[in-house]
């Protein structure tokens, strides 16, 4: 098979008039004092709104060759999936996976990718809690990702859903995979991923500032991985070799069991 190594083209021009609330050196001159996910108002290009969950066309689309979409998860400025209520981030969940899966099966795109930032080291801009949904017009964002990146040591299963702690990581160490092979038990499966990004920011390395979310169409969209990468500065074999690594085997079964006992405090697994 011929794999596509051309990167993604980022447009500078559109690129540096985007605003950013996070420090990013010189890049805090351009520092909105308004914060435009607040200003509910004056929101252009919405395509679909559930109460305060707004999906809605990305106003500074930086990459070429996609069609760039942005996922309002909540009017608190402060707000995340660790700290929203069960309710919120269930109904959070089933809304993102609608809006992907428009984009998804409409085959208009060759790929399209969903994933979230979250922190100063997961390259967001923007604090305000959001997601993006990116349709790929000719590229295949999945030919580098396989399905042993979402097998792993069991944390556990409730019916249709099963968390692991992976041993073929994408990046690298510590990374959760929480998978609905039917996208069926979204509830538990949204719970999962709240407990998840709780554990990462709570207990992983005492405490993690930085994470991203990605999510995975599997069988052709049968079902999801969330994937939740914690973020730390990327290992030099990662960023001049793309050779991911993880911790050993002993680690991985003893995190994993102490992930299960922090999950079960809610969630029957």
């Amino acid at each position: 098979m011929i794999m596509d190594k051309d990167p993604l083209v980022y447009t500078y021009e559109i690129g540096k008039g985007k605003p950013y609330d996070y420090d990013y050196g010189n890049r805090q001159s351009n520092q909105n004092t308004s914060y435009p996910f607040c200003d509910v108002a004056h929101l252009e290009n919405i395509f679909r709104r559930e109460g305060d969950k707004i999906w809605l066309k990305n106003k500074y689309p930086t990459l070429q060759d996609t069609d760039q979409t942005i996922l309002i998860e909540s009017s608190d400025h402060q707000g995340d999936i660790s700290t929203y209520t069960r309710e919120e981030n269930q109904e959070l969940m089933r809304f993102a996976l609608e809006c992907f899966h428009e984009m998804y099966f409409s085959k208009k795109y060759r790929s399209v990718l969903w994933y979230k930032n979250f922190g100063p080291k997961s390259d967001g801009s923007l604090t305000h809690p959001h997601m993006q949904i990116v349709g790929l017009n000719h590229k295949d964002g999945y030919q580098d990702i396989g399905e042993d990146n979402f097998t792993g040591f069991e944390v556990g299963k409730s019916g249709d859903v099963e968390m692991n702690l992976s041993a073929y990581p994408v990046q690298g160490y510590q990374e959760v995979n929480i998978l609905t092979k039917h996208n069926q038990d979204l509830d538990i499966w949204a719970d999962l991923i709240q407990k998840g990004t709780q554990y990462v920011r709570s207990v992983l390395s005492h405490g993690v500032d930085s994470y991203n979310l990605f999510f995975y169409p599997l069988n052709e969209g049968e079902g999801t991985c969330c994937k939740i990468i914690p973020r730390f500065y990327a290992s030099p074999y990662f960023v001049g070799y793309k050779i991911s690594q993880v911790d050993d085997a002993d680690t991985l079964r003893w995190e994993a069991k102490r992930l299960k006992g922090f999950v079960t405090g809610g969630i029957s697994l």
